[in-house]
């Protein structure tokens, strides 16, 4: 996701200075923004953002939200985003549980749906019932759907559509899950990881820092990862892969093939009823990401996480000013962050993101 709203005035890169325009008017909320802080936003001349609005009008894009008063002539209007124009979904398939929901174009959810579900139930039966669970929901779609996002445990390749071998699940390593949804649902589908989905999610919203880490402790940890205001998911979808990060040699064995891994003893102190303790290991990968990375925030995240927000925030806090380091450690509070996240796979590149 861009930070720098530079825009362009030449036709072949039209397409791009409307999604900076129609980013500016989602960001702007219900407020609105007029056509000259357009203009002074983008770097756009005021006759080509007039043009661009007007193209957004008609195609149902943008409404007028009233007028505001100006310094001298006339009363500026006020144009704002409508959400209605353009619907996604996001599904998060974790290890023991699916959630599927409805997004409209400002990331609003619509209407959600959630179900146990295994991944160890097999490739077939778990995508039977993630197609089933999308067609309700997009039974209730008031308007177009753009596509379906799909979040789920790495490793996985991001470009192909393809899960690697996902810890404790190896029997979907390779299974072309992007393709197979597609075909089924008739729809664009994005597949990602599950914190690479919740940290696009949470870099959208406005005011959020250039660079951050998304850690999510849940069925698995893991982080998402955000620099200059991108998502970084590395060549083949490696990048964030926190859980797998050694931090106790010859420790006990995980199930990804190493030993002493943060994931496997993070979840083990949960297992033993010491969040405490979880969260003090935690800890340490965080400082490890922030020492590596120079990162703005830590965002902690994850049904965990949620179940104990002030011990995971107090303890992963302490661990990073014990070597003075002062980066801010806040908590991610919405339980359906992932899921929220995988609808804008679907919908960021309508802003440009």
């Amino acid at each position: 996701m861009k930070t720098d709203l530079g825009g362009v005035n030449v036709p072949a890169l039209r397409s791009h200075n409307a999604a900076l325009v129609l980013d500016l008017l989602r960001t702007a909320g219900a407020a609105g923004i007029s056509r000259l802080e357009l203009a002074e936003r983008t770097g756009l001349t005021p006759q080509a953002v007039s043009k661009i609005t007007a193209r957004l009008r008609a195609e149902g894009l943008a409404e007028e939200a009233g007028h505001r008063a100006s310094t001298g002539g006339k009363p500026r209007t006020v144009l704002r985003l409508v959400p209605s124009a353009g619907y996604a979904v996001g599904v998060h398939l974790d290890r023991d549980e699916l959630t599927t929901l409805l997004a409209d174009l400002a990331g609003a959810v619509v209407t959600l749906r959630r179900r146990p579900l295994g991944l160890g139930e097999g490739t077939g039966s778990v995508l039977d019932a993630v197609t089933e669970d999308v067609r309700r929901v997009l039974a209730e779609a008031p308007g177009p759907v753009l596509g379906a996002g799909v979040a789920m445990p790495g490793p996985l390749d991001h470009r192909a559509g393809v899960p690697g071998r996902v810890t404790g699940f190896p029997q979907w390593a390779g299974h072309p899950v992007r393709e197979e949804l597609a075909r089924r649902l008739a729809l664009p589908v994005v597949l990602d990881k599950d914190t690479n989905a919740a940290a696009l999610g949470l870099a959208v919203r406005p005011g959020a820092p250039g660079s951050f880490a998304y850690v999510h402790l849940g069925t698995g940890l893991g982080a998402g990862l955000v620099l200059g205001g991108a998502p970084l998911r590395g060549d083949r979808t490696g990048a964030g892969e926190l859980g797998h990060q050694t931090v106790l040699l010859d420790g006990p064995p995980c199930d990804c093939g190493g030993r002493g891994c943060l994931e496997v003893l993070c979840l083990a102190a949960v297992g033993r009823g010491e969040p405490a303790e979880a969260a003090r290991i935690l800890g340490a990968g965080a400082a490890n990401l922030v020492r590596l990375l120079d990162i703005d925030q830590v965002l902690l995240g994850g049904r965990v996480v949620l179940a104990a927000p002030e011990v995971f925030a107090a303890g992963v806090r302490e661990v990073l000013a014990g070597l003075g380091l002062t980066t801010p450690v806040t908590v991610a509070a919405e339980r359906d962050a992932v899921a929220r996240g995988a609808a804008w796979l679907t919908l960021a590149p309508v802003f440009g993101k």
